[in-house]
């Protein structure tokens, strides 16, 4: 299983994108034989617990057998049956330590935060979260209820969070992907630019091959 430092491409299993039905068939297609995405996540912000219990047990695999961890949104209760490897949970989930405990305490699953502002990125660093999602850079139907931040605050985050994972998120595609690691960024999470793709499994490859350069920077 890949380390928290080896993911850069993290990739969103997003169903509301992609039907229920064709979930396992496009997270083939991110993981991409292991050359797609880094990590990846289920989102479905409509499912019931019991509904996204089912979907990652039907996931997990496909992620094992490539290596890719497997990161559920807003529900890290239900990271131990699922045998995920950490949740993600934004600014109105409640306190990391609460996440924390919901999943058993194990101090091996990852606890990941959005963030919209460079003084949200601090707190969730304070906090102890594994890693930071910084955006939406663009404006974007996946975070409609936040206002773009742009491109500037990117080198700065960096800067001053050097000892976790920031994951630039929002808009970013196979157009713009060069304009946000031009701006400091060093990993990205994609959602719509690869769900929508006409070939997913190619494009996961070609971003990800994008972001190898980054790598030393790290």
């Amino acid at each position: 299983m890949k380390s928290l430092a080896d993911c850069f491409l993290y990739g969103i299993l997003d169903l509301g994108y992609v039907a229920a039905r064709d979930a396992v068939r496009v997270a083939r297609a991110l993981v991409a034989d292991g050359e797609g995405v880094d990590m990846l996540q289920i989102r479905a912000k409509q499912a019931t617990p019991d509904e996204i219990l089912a979907l990652a047990r039907l996931v997990r695999p496909i992620t094992a057998a490539a290596g890719v961890p497997l990161i559920l949104n807003d529900h890290p209760a239900l990271v131990p049956a699922a045998d995920a490897e950490g949740a993600h949970i934004g600014q109105d989930d409640g306190p990391l330590a609460a996440a924390r405990a919901a999943t058993g305490g194990a101090s091996h699953k990852w606890l990941g935060r959005s963030t919209h502002s460079l003084a949200q990125a601090r707190a969730a660093r304070a906090e102890g979260a594994d890693y930071l999602g910084f955006g939406p850079l663009f404006a974007t139907p996946t975070k409609p209820d936040y206002p773009a931040i742009g491109l500037d605050d990117i080198a700065r985050a960096h800067a001053e969070i050097t000892d976790r994972p920031i994951f630039c998120i929002g808009g970013i595609k196979p157009n713009n992907l060069a304009s946000v690691l031009a701006a400091g960024a060093q990993r990205v999470v994609i959602v719509s630019g690869l769900l929508l793709a006409d070939d997913i499994a190619a494009t996961a490859r070609t971003m990800r091959a994008q972001l190898r350069p980054a790598k030393g920077s790290s």
